[in-house]
């Protein structure tokens, strides 16, 4: 018994010394990089700070710009983004080498590791450079007392321990390196979409854990607590864009509708709070990257089993509620300057896709454009989730994926409560 137990005491010093091993190892990545010696310019700066659309995350919804609050959900509970302002509850006294080291090495100003809800996988990339440039901009902004509110996660994946496990697993300090087998343009858009940008912050495939296979992963999945599922950029089939003319893209980024094509939802306030901002230069060179991803389809579930009364009850409501504006055979319509209004539904790829979760979304939320200098006034769909149950959403969806020659499987009532019950934190 007394063998057993000195085991066991040995085993938790052990254990306990590993832990305690694995945060000092964490908390003492250093990173030598110098200030930039090019001068700072706080119009960069903005740029910068545009492009990586920070005031998205760190506003709360009716808050201050950049004062933090806004709630990040994810699989493990709630985080709530932190205070940019020069203020002493946010960035006050933070000097650009603090700054630097939670963008690169995702520390913050006491040592402590920064919970990986900031996409440091992605921060890390960017230049020394352009981290100086969006310091100083963000030091220029209005101080506002907004203390951070504490995270409300479950058990301890809030820890600093579960945070160097984490860490430990799927992060690794990397300043961007170009390609030298690939061109300027080619490059510049990989820096924006893997760096500032952060497409994989949602586009990523993530598994238990919440890791990812980098800051290239664009594979697609479903968004913990929003109900939304972000395409893969690499099926054509779902948000891949290999197969679309370079000024479609760049339409598309800029103003969020393009070719028949209309952002919605989280990628809507994508367009509007970072890529419409790109300048024509930085259009074309994420056109360019996004362009030359390689094509790989998506996984897609099975579908629910065919049932004809649920084909025929999703008919009838497309008729009464959807036909007027989408069009008796799906076509969509045009305004009275010809120019497209109403998407159609035939082809579209969001009633296609293999998850059939941003369909739903839509049509129990409504569908809004964002409101861009390219499409200023954009038409929007009112919302039918106190019109249509969940029956009717199943037989809504399934009509409009089996009909107008699509072909992407129908959906059954248990697959819309459980995206409902994906989409209830949000």
């Amino acid at each position: 018994m007394k063998r057993a137990l000195t085991a066991l005491a040995l085993l938790a010093g052990l254990l306990a010394a590993a832990a305690f091993g694995l945060l000092a190892w964490q908390r003492g990545l250093g990173d030598a990089t110098p200030p930039s010696a090019a001068p700072v310019s706080l119009a960069r700066g903005a740029y910068l700070a545009a492009v990586g659309n920070c005031a998205g995350c760190h506003t709360a919804r009716g808050g201050v710009p950049l004062a933090g609050g806004r709630a990040i959900p994810t699989p493990f509970g709630t985080a709530f983004s932190s205070n940019l302002t020069p203020h002493a509850s946010g960035l006050g006294g933070w000097s650009r080498d603090d700054f630097w080291r939670a963008l690169h090495l995702g520390l913050g100003r006491d040592g402590r590791l920064l919970l990986p809800a900031h996409p440091v996988t992605n921060t890390t990339l960017v230049t020394r450079e352009d981290a100086d440039a969006l310091h100083a901009w963000l030091q220029s902004r209005p101080a506002v007392d907004a203390p951070r509110r504490a995270h409300e996660l479950r058990g301890l994946y809030g820890s600093q321990l579960a945070i160097a496990a984490w860490r430990a697993l799927y992060f690794r300090p990397a300043v961007y390196r170009p390609d030298p087998a690939r061109d300027a343009a080619w490059n510049r858009g990989a820096y924006l979409a893997q760096g500032l940008a952060h497409c994989s912050a949602c586009h990523a495939g993530r598994g238990p854990l919440g890791g990812d296979q980098g800051a290239a992963d664009f594979r697609g999945g479903l968004l913990a607590g929003m109900g939304w599922q972000a395409p893969s950029l690499l099926d054509p089939a779902e948000a891949g864009v290999q197969r679309w003319a370079p000024g479609t893209v760049q339409r598309w980024l800029r103003d969020g509708h393009a070719g028949g094509h209309t952002a919605q939802g989280p990628m809507a306030e994508v367009v509007l709070g970072s890529t419409a901002a790109l300048d024509g230069a930085d259009l074309a060179a994420m056109a360019a990257y996004l362009r030359a991803l390689p094509e790989q389809p998506a996984a897609r579930p099975a579908p629910a089993q065919p049932d004809p009364r649920r084909r025929e009850r999703g008919a009838g409501l497309y008729r009464e509620h959807c036909a007027a504006c989408h069009g008796e055979q799906g076509e969509g319509r045009r305004d009275e300057a010809g120019a497209p209004a109403y998407p159609a539904l035939a082809g579209s790829r969001l009633v296609t896709q293999g998850s059939a979760a941003n369909l739903i979304r839509v049509i129990e939320r409504g569908g809004f454009a964002p409101a861009t200098a390219g499409h200023p006034r954009p038409y929007g769909m009112p919302p039918f989730a106190g019109v249509l149950d969940a029956d009717d959403l199943a037989a809504l969806a399934s009509h409009l994926r089996e009909s107008f020659g699509n072909r992407a499987g129908e959906v059954d009532a248990v697959e819309v409560l459980r995206l409902r019950a994906a989409a209830a934190a949000h």
